[in-house]
């Protein structure tokens, strides 16, 4: 009986916090300024998603989110348990892999952007 009833407190203080943290995202300033999507918009949505358990919504709101929270999460580690080499090597190799999936992801984005304002104005 105990058991049944945390397991109901933790499930609706995980849903109450996933609905404060969707509705107090932070705004992209780059947008606001642009209308056009920065690199990094979709992050927050992103994350949001995987907290939620929708792993396909997360990947197609913004594909680098995972590979970002895994070179964080490296990073602290790192700093306090000293796991990299002496140069850098495997923190070196995150960033490289989490900038390409930054950088293709966005050109594909603003490609569908381009086409989808191309073919309008036909």
């Amino acid at each position: 009986m105990l058991l049944n009833l945390l397991t109901i407190q933790l499930f609706c203080s995980r849903l109450s916090f996933i609905s404060w943290l969707q509705n107090h995202l932070l705004p992209c300033p780059f947008k606001y300024i642009t209308g056009i999507d920065c690199p990094g918009c979709g992050f927050q949505r992103a994350v949001v998603a995987l907290l939620q358990g929708d792993l396909h919504k997360s990947l197609s709101l913004y594909p680098a989110a995972i590979p970002l929270m895994l070179f964080f999460t490296y990073g602290l580690a790192d700093k306090y348990f000293k796991l990299d080499t002496s140069k850098n090597l495997i923190k070196k190799t995150f960033y490289v892999i989490t900038g390409s999936i930054i950088f293709i992801s966005y050109v594909v984005k603003m490609y569908g952007l381009y086409l989808h304002h191309y073919n309008a104005s036909i």
